[in-house]
């Protein structure tokens, strides 16, 4: 089951990042009295009564407005609307209600969502929970009147929005189901390959009400195991604003990747990687998820000797970051070397969640300290004390040291190169946090 999705939704200025900073614990939105700082959705996990949650923080929304950067925050908002299972409507109690408001909550009425109306700072509570009748006109629900400074009325608002998650089916066996997230940029090819899987393995397919409207998870069950299929093609949405397409692109690839185990990020052969492949490949490797590099359109390109361990390298030197990730040339349209893509995504699934014993990892630490010595300072040398792995989904190591200063970017480097070329990790990205003891 999915995580259930929180969009906070309001006109500027009325305090949405304050509120989102509140829940999730740090300050990731910035906060500035100014209208239109928060231009893009921020996206974070929180948890309430047991139950985890995707919170999307928006930009305002300004109906009327003609302004281009507003103009996209509002296409930003609605987008966001439309992925949310719960919308939370922030309104400012000591504005009272303003048009602004009153158009909001119409287009919030379309959406046949639930909505949480919440009067935001009652920073005064005895004396500010007066002028909350007022919001009964926009005829949403009931209001609630809150202090995101200063945390009042917070969880009366928590459990209204829990009341609103969709029912989590507790027989869901998901332990053995790998989630794979189809991610590119537009015209890439995804559909055509989630198309051409399920053409081939009609074994037990069914639609699963993804995280949108216009988005479908797969389910599929094949000879190699079972999977759910992440299409982020999406619907091209007209607008005068091209970037908001490419933003739309970005936003559903950016929840799909959060969702998923292992990543399919396809490249078109005919055009080879461009920044928007760079961008977006690299939001599946800072997720720590699975990646699988898929060249598509492999039937479209001339070849010669040779051609396929160039463009091999080309792709590496593009995605520096991705040198770990496995490279495959299909062809979704003919189908060409499709049914192969199943092994690699076992095997990445089973690379990204691999644990190796503290024995095993502190081994090959030692051997290659002996190879290569640790870097010296003005005469103080690193000394690695051990390591030991903190978790999986992508292997996280805590590595012990005499002094975090000397452990100098090239010799991580090295000792995750070492770790390896010892335990193979292939398709999954390796994150070391350092620590002194």
């Amino acid at each position: 089951m999915s995580k259930p999705i929180v969009a906070i939704i309001g006109k500027p200025n009325v305090g949405k990042s304050t509120f989102f900073n509140y829940l999730v614990g740090t300050r990731i939105s910035i906060v500035e009295d100014t209208p239109g700082v928060t231009r893009d959705r921020v996206y974070a996990e929180t948890n309430w009564r047991g139950r985890d949650f995707t919170l999307i923080d928006t930009g305002g929304i300004e109906p009327e407005s003609e302004d281009i950067i507003l103009s996209q925050m509002r296409e930003q908002a609605n987008l966001a609307v439309a992925m949310a299972d719960v919308i939370l409507f922030l309104t400012d109690i000591r504005q009272g209600v303003t048009a602004d408001d009153k158009e909001i909550s119409l287009m919030l009425k379309k959406s046949n969502k639930p909505v949480v109306l919440v009067c935001n700072k009652a920073d005064n509570f005895e004396k500010d929970k007066e002028n909350v009748y007022e919001f009964y006109n926009l005829g949403i629900g009931d209001p609630y009147p809150i202090s995101s400074t200063n945390g009042i009325g917070i969880g009366d608002v928590l459990d209204k929005i829990y009341e609103n998650f969709p029912e989590q089916d507790e027989n869901e066996d998901e332990g053995n189901i790998i989630k794979v997230a189809v991610i590119g940029k537009p015209n890439v090819g995804k559909s055509s390959l989630i198309n051409n899987i399920l053409g081939e393995n009609r074994a037990i397919v069914s639609d699963i009400a993804g995280t949108t409207r216009d988005a479908i998870d797969s389910e599929l069950e094949n000879e190699k195991g079972k999977y759910i299929l992440i299409d982020t093609a999406g619907v091209r949405r007209k607008s005068k604003i091209k970037e908001s397409i490419e933003k739309f692109s970005i936003m559903r690839t950016l929840l799909a990747i959060e969702r998923s185990d292992v990543c399919l990020m396809m490249i078109d052969a005919t055009e080879g990687v461009t920044d928007q492949d760079t961008k977006i490949a690299g939001e599946a490797h800072e997720a720590g998820k699975g990646v699988i590099i898929v060249v598509n359109k492999w039937d479209a390109v001339e070849k010669e000797t040779g051609t396929l361990e160039k463009y091999k390298k080309e792709i590496y030197q593009k995605l520096k970051y991705l040198s770990y990730a496995p490279i495959i040339f299909i062809s979704a349209k003919t189908g060409q070397r499709v049914n192969k893509i199943f092994d690699l995504i076992n095997h990445v699934a089973e690379q990204n969640s691999m644990r190796i014993s503290t024995s095993l990892l502190n081994q090959v630490i030692n051997e290659a300290i002996a190879m290569v010595q640790p870097p010296t300072d003005k005469g103080k040398r690193l000394k690695i004390l051990y390591g030991t792995q903190a978790s999986t989904k992508p292997p996280t190591f805590v590595i012990f040291v005499n002094d975090k200063k000397l452990f100098h970017f090239s010799y991580e480097r090295y000792i995750v190169n070492q770790i390896r070329k010892e335990f193979g990790l292939e398709g999954t990205p390796i994150r070391i946090i350092v620590r002194e003891k």
